[in-house]
């Protein structure tokens, strides 16, 4: 009786536990009080959908940026009085280009100042120099121009209202993107290909802690928050309730905070003006350049009537902050310092940071605000639209697989060890419980592969209350009285489990970390379905039979 009170309390608990995460998928909670409305998301193969795969023109990119450098590097080194004849992109998909100058020493030494990270001189002859990406370099811009994508196609995505979309790189140059549910390809498809909306708009000098406040007291009286809606439907609801708090012709909209790793987790609100008239049509090129002092800095150029209205803008508003704003979240709102009529602008990322992170900050800024967010084109490889016929039909047969495996075991058991048996039944059913409990508070997405893992636990979990009542059996063979049976049962049984489910657990690592999709599915089940194990078919089923012998009275129950 040794701990009895304390394991029943916590056996309890938790089952209360696993009831409250599992209700919201078998009744209707979303009119009533209930500790957690999540429900389980299910897959692509379960409940049908769009699966695409989409080709990144990284090559593109990589060729854009070798043209653009050698424009930046011509007027920086006229600029300090370098003569240069030529700079051209040689080989601009490989990252390399040439500088023909009369001053090579004196150019090679500056770049090599000012670029050290970023380019390696190939060769140098006569009065020409080559230079091309470091392979590091290279690489790293590659894999960022892929993931800048992928985040643009998932926050396209999540504004359209997919539960749980799968968006992954494929390769060197492919994204597959995975619509669980979606039914409009065509609309999805064009969502994913839309260009983001980029806009300049000055800052209003507005209380940080009023603002806030009046954020607070709108959402505590229309009972929502950044997290219950979509980032976009926030602002407009938000926005309409501040009607009439905030100036005319002004709007709040949010910055990500530094550490914040979403906009749920940390955000910084701006009352910014609708009316400056200054979007991404004015804009040609964003891109990382560096200050005297080698800083990185983010580099702006309009186009002709971009730069017109850019000078009217800043010329009237010297000594105020003009926010930077993509798809209205707020990228960066700096200083104006004087009036910028060359149609170019520089956005300073602060000082006293590490250079790494702030040159990372300055190629993200610089990413998002060119091309409309999309740092490459996008062409369409693959699609297959999976109905969700094919779904229900694959769940059809897995819960009939399902129920005739559980019926069988359950069965097996009963006749095997009758009461033990029966008590090892209701473990199972506690087990599948808090598998699909743990799935559900997780936000895990089911699969096909997860209905396999879930079947696999039904099969080592039986096999551990095999394993008790058989070392059960011994012991009474061997003269023990019940009790003492049950105590060493559990007992001597714990090691061959507890390695079991090590073996098991360390194969479900390897596929989780080596996997991919429908394989770290698997994996995830599996790890859940161990834990699940250990709780509900070795603790609790410890607990029922302790309450059967000590709190009913049974002085022997049939192994």
């Amino acid at each position: 009786m040794e701990g009895y009170r304390l394991r029943s309390i916590l056996a309890i608990l938790g089952l209360l536990m696993a009831i409250v995460w599992v209700a919201p998928n078998v009744i209707n909670v979303e009119k009533m009080w209930w500790p957690s409305k999540q429900k389980l998301n299910y897959g692509l193969d379960i409940q049908g959908g769009l699966h695409l795969v989409m080709g990144v023109d990284v090559a593109g990119v990589v060729s854009e940026s070798t043209n653009r450098i050698t424009g930046v590097l011509k007027a920086e080194l006229d600029r300090e009085n370098i003569p240069v004849t030529e700079v051209k992109a040689s080989k601009p998909t490989e990252g390399e280009l040439e500088i023909v100058t009369t001053e090579k020493d004196k150019a090679a030494k500056w770049i090599e100042d000012r670029y050290s990270t970023m380019l390696q001189k190939m060769s140098d002859s006569g009065d020409r120099l080559t230079y091309r990406y470091y392979d590091a370099y290279m690489n790293d811009f590659k894999n960022k121009v892929i993931q800048q994508a992928i985040e643009t196609i998932r926050n396209r995505i999540d504004e359209f209202g997919v539960a749980e979309p799968s968006i992954s790189q494929q390769g060197s140059d492919r994204i597959l993107v995975q619509l669980p549910g979606m039914a409009d390809a065509e609309k999805a498809k064009a969502l994913i290909n839309t260009a983001a909306k980029l806009d300049f708009m000055m800052v209003e000098d507005v209380n940080p802690a009023e603002i806030q406040k009046m954020i607070d007291d709108a959402e505590k009286a229309g009972n929502y928050s950044i997290s219950t809606l979509k980032y976009s439907e926030y602002v407009a609801r938000l926005n309409k309730d501040l009607t009439g708090k905030i100036p005319e012709k002004t709007m709040v909209l949010f910055e990500k905070a530094d550490n914040a790793p979403t906009l749920e987790a940390g955000r910084i609100p701006f009352v910014v003006r609708t009316d400056t008239n200054l979007g991404g049509d004015a804009l040609s090129d964003a891109f990382v350049s560096f200050n005297e002092y080698g800083a990185p800095e983010v580099a702006l150029r309009f186009n002709s009537m971009g730069a017109n209205a850019f000078k009217n803008i800043t010329g009237a508003n010297i000594g105020k902050r003009m926010a930077v704003v993509l798809d209205k979240v707020v990228k960066t709102a700096p200083n104006i310092q004087t009036q910028i009529g060359n149609g170019q602008a520089v956005i300073t990322l602060g000082g006293g940071r590490d250079r790494e992170k702030t040159l990372e900050e300055a190629k993200m800024i610089s990413t998002a605000l060119r091309a409309g967010a999309l740092p490459a084109s996008l062409e369409q490889l693959e699609e297959r639209r999976i109905g969700p016929s094919l779904g229900a039909d694959s769940i059809k047969k897995a819960q009939f697989a399902s129920w005739i495996g559980a019926i069988a075991i359950l069965i097996f058991m009963l006749l095997r060890y009758r009461t033990m048996g029966l008590v090892a039944d209701i473990s199972l059913a506690v087990n599948i419980l808090s598998v699909f409990a743990l799935l559900t508070s997780l936000g895990a997405t089911l699969t096909l592969p997860g209905i396999a893992g879930i079947a696999l636990t039904v099969g080592f979990a039986i096999d551990a209350n095999v394993l008790i009542n058989e070392r059960m059996r011994e012991e009474i063979r061997k003269g023990s009285g019940f009790n003492l049976a049950v105590k060493e049962g559990y007992h001597r049984a714990m090691s061959a489990i507890m390695d079991a489910n090590i073996t098991v657990a360390a194969t479900a690592v390897v596929l989780l970390y080596f996997g991919t999709g429908p394989v770290r599915g698997f994996a995830v089940t599996l790890l859940i379905g161990i834990v699940t194990t250990l709780f509900a078919n070795v603790f609790v089923s410890k607990v029922l039979v302790d309450t059967l012998v000590h709190k009913f009275g049974m002085k022997k129950l049939s192994v």
